[in-house]
Formats: structure tokens, sequence, C-alpha cells
């Protein structure tokens, strides 16, 4: 017999956990997860409106659009937030394509998205399915006469009653955009710039790597003789002596953590800034700002060779070896792969952390957009993880730059954790799904046209040049967003990313 007091494993069962109260928790948690809007709103027609309004047959449609993201909080629908399907669902119910009865929730048109993009990312293509009144041969430039200019409607294609563009799509193609100044090596000052020399000589490696960076050998000397010393020589020398204290070093640091942007970029440096603002808010400093410093001769000649080195960096010309050099990295990610470095939340021995490439390739033909050249690099992949694109070409972008060896791709896909920073959001887009299976089912089975962009070629490439290239070239012309990302790593003091250098992982 147990002691007295003691309860069996039923008892114990029973006081310990609440299970009416946990099981209704969970069918209310799955009630919220299958509903893409938690509270619909009333109808916004009166019901005199409703009813005079004659009933019209809805079809089962895959709607192909492209939009620019700037300005809104993602894709999907959620509430009054400004979002691309709440625009698109205003306008169809402004086109007829809705009627007013269906007017106050998307789910009674089957709404369903084939990619859900985040905040401020572009998509030159994408699909939604849902059931729309189509009726009308110009329903189409109806739907886009209510939309803004950074939304389109490509076109509407019938399809058969039980399509899903989320579960019927293949693969998905995005496309990612960056100066190919990206490829440039750190500065031989910065602290990722000595510690690749001195780990790298530790090694043995350096004839290696200095192989690898034979045509950006000179880049930074030469910058620093012809733009950076003749500053210097205007000042002081005092000042001057302050200056080459401040450069590459705490300046950078504290330059790389002030900036809005590249806290979002990239996590482990920024979390020292948003230490400092959870305490400020702890010790009920909301009201109280600090005073402005009043900026000195230090700060003036910092800035002036800070512009020096953005100016340098925009009039660089990438060489055909170092393009060569960045493709063959990127053939490393073709194929099935465990990509859990290249995410959040997954470890390696998740199976949803395996993911196929089909291909990775850069447009070996750069663009010139105003003094900057760019590089364009493509993905086809089936599916993607959060973060997965922006920290696979952040990762093959620091390889590049640092003469890494390229094995350190495959060993990233081993056990082992790899910090591996994730490229900034403004340059990646969604270029469109690819629906192989359902297209040649329709063709040959359902009697329905397949679902291609391939005919709405023009008008998308059109609308890619006015809407979306222009914002990502006029964000990083204005913000400099990739320097800012850049001379952040190059000074984030830690071993983080040591594992570019030759003593890996």
């Amino acid at each position: 017999k147990g002691k007295k007091g003691d309860r069996g494993r039923g008892e114990w069962s029973r006081t310990k956990v609440d299970k009416r109260k946990r099981n209704d928790e969970y069918r209310e948690y799955k009630r919220r997860k299958i509903s893409d809007i938690d509270n619909p709103k009333a109808n916004p027609f009166s019901k005199e409106e409703i009813e005079a309004e004659s009933r019209r047959p809805k079809r089962k449609v895959a709607v192909m659009i492209g939009y620019a993201g700037t300005g809104y909080k993602g894709m999907q629908l959620n509430g009054d937030e400004e979002t691309i399907e709440r625009d698109l669902f205003q306008a169809f119910i402004k086109a007829g394509a809705i009627s007013k009865a269906n007017a106050d929730d998307p789910r009674k048109s089957s709404l369903a998205r084939c990619a859900r993009t985040d905040k401020g990312v572009h998509a030159a293509g994408n699909v939604i399915s849902l059931k729309l009144i189509i009726e009308e041969d110009d329903i189409v430039d109806k739907i886009n006469e209510a939309l803004p200019a950074q939304i389109r409607v490509w076109g509407i294609q019938r399809t058969n009653n039980s399509y899903n563009c989320y579960q019927y799509c293949d693969s998905r193609w995005y496309e990612y955009l960056m100066p190919s100044y990206c490829l440039l090596p750190p500065h031989p000052q910065s602290f990722l710039g000595k510690k690749l020399v001195e780990i790298n000589k530790e090694y043995g490696a350096e004839e290696e790597t200095s192989a690898r960076l034979a045509d950006v050998k000179n880049f930074w000397e030469e910058v620093d003789e012809k733009e950076i010393k003749p500053i210097l020589a205007r000042l002081d020398p005092e000042t001057r002596a302050a200056v080459l204290e401040s450069l590459h070093s705490e300046q950078a640091a504290a330059e790389a953590e002030t900036d809005e942007t590249n806290k979002a970029d990239n996590e482990e440096a920024a979390e020292p800034a948003a230490a400092q603002q959870e305490t400020a808010k702890e010790d009920g400093d909301y009201t109280v700002q600090p005073k402005r410093r009043e900026l000195g001769p230090v700060d003036f000649a910092l800035r002036d060779i800070k512009a020096a080195y953005i100016g340098a960096k925009r009039a660089y010309r990438v060489s055909p070896e170092r393009i060569q050099r960045l493709q063959e990295a990127l053939n490393k990610y073709e194929g099935t792969n465990n990509f859990h470095n290249y995410t959040v939340q997954k470890s390696h021995g998740d199976p949803s952390s395996k993911r196929h490439i089909r291909s990775f390739v850069v447009n070996p033909k750069p663009i010139i957009i105003g003094d900057t050249e760019w590089l364009s690099l493509k993905v086809h992949g089936q599916s993607f993880m959060m973060h997965q694109i922006r920290k696979m070409v952040g990762l093959v972008t620091l390889m590049v730059r640092c003469g890494t060896s390229l094995d350190r791709i495959t060993e990233s896909y081993g056990p082992k954790k790899m910090a591996i920073p994730k490229m900034p959001g403004l340059g990646l887009l969604l270029e469109r799904p690819v629906f192989e299976n359902y297209n040649k089912r329709a063709k040959e089975t359902l009697g329905r046209e397949d679902i291609d962009f391939d005919k709405y070629n023009e008008k998308l490439e059109a609308f890619k040049q006015e809407q979306i290239y222009s914002r990502i070239f006029g964000v990083e012309e204005k913000e400099n967003s990739f320097h800012s990302f850049f001379t952040q790593i190059d000074q984030f003091r830690s071993n983080h990313f040591l594992w570019l250098t030759a003593g890996g992982m």
C-alpha cells in the first residue's frame, strides 16, 4: 500500500490538468486558425440593396495578380489592416465580381492565396483562387480601375470547382536584386577584414584566399589613396587622430546599431540596441529624450568619409570572374538539402527542414541604374521557409566577398549551428508560382486553359520596371540599405561570422 495521502495516476491527472478546458481551448485555437478573419465586419450594404441585386452565378477562378508591396502590411487579409487582399476584395465588390450579399466575408467566396508575402515584399506574379462573377467580358478592366496602380490583375482563369491555388502550386520562382558592390571584400581595417587576414595566415590559407580575391586585390587601397587621404589631409592633427581612431570601429558599429533597417535584417547585431530600448522602457523613460549632441569636426569628417566610401562602392563594376564565383556557390544549393540553418526554429532532425531547389542562377549581365550596378539572382524551388532565400543569398555573398571555400555551404547542411545573416528584404520579390501538374490536368481532362503568366509577359515586365524595380532602386539610393548591412557585418565584434575564415565552423 502507498503512504497516506498518495494518489493514483488517474486522480493525479484529474487534479493537475483540466482536460475539458484544455480541449475547449484547443478547439477554439483550431477554429481561429482555420479562419482568415476572426471577426467578419458587418455587410457594408443595406438589406434593401442586397435584395434589389439580381442573383448571378459564381465561378471558381484563378486570379493572376502582381503588386508592389510598399506601404502594405503583407498579402493576407487581416481585419482593417492595409493588405493586398483587402484592396483586391474591395475592388472585386466595386466591379461587381462579388455580390453585395457576400461583401461582408471573403470566406463566402472561398478566398485562398498561392503565396503569402510579408510586409513590403513585392510580387510580379501571384495567384489567388476564389468564386467570382465573371459574366462580363471587361471584368478585368473594371477590377483594375478600382485598384491603385501598384496592384494589377493580369487575368482571370476558370478552374474546376475543387481548385485551391495553394494546394495545387508545384513550385515558385523568386528574384533577388542586389548592388554588385555587395561582392566587394571587407575593408582591411574592419574587424572582419583583420580577422580574415589573421586566421587565414594561421591556417596557411593566405595564397588560396588571395587567389579568389585577385580581381579586387587593390580596391580598398586605391579608394583610401584617392578618396580618403585628401579628406584626412584637410584636417588638423588632433581631428585627424580622432577620426582615424573612430574609423572602422566604434563609429561604424554605432552607425549600424542605430540604423532601423539593419535592426530588422540582423537580429544578432541589433540585440544590444533593442536591449537598451527595453531597459529604458522598464525604467519608465518614456517622455524624456536625450538631448541631441551638436556635431563637431570629427562628425563632419566621418560623414564625408562615409559618403566617399559609398560613392566608391557605387562606382564599382563587378568582374566576370566574381560573377562566375557567385554562380559556382549558388550551384551548391541545387537538389534536396537540409536548410535548418537558413530559417528560424528548425532543427537538423526536423524533416520539414529539407527543401528542394531546382535552380539558382545569377544573370551574367548586370544592369546599371543611376550610378549603381545591380545583379539579379533567380531561384526556383518547390517551397521556401521563413527567411530562407535571404539567408541563402546572404551566405553565398559573404563567402564570395571573403574568398571562403565553397565547402562551407555543404557544411551548413550538417547538424552544426551556423550564424547566417539574412540579406535586406528590400531586394526580394516573388517572380511567379508554377502549376505544372494542374496545367497538364487542365488541358487533358478538365477542358480548361492552363494558368500561365507568359501570356502577360509584356505587361508584367513593364509593371516590374515601373512599380517594383523603381521602388527597390529608389530606396537603396536614399537609404544605402546594403552598405549599412555589410558595414554592420564587418564591424560585428564577435565570432559569429568567423566561419568565413579558413578556421571554419
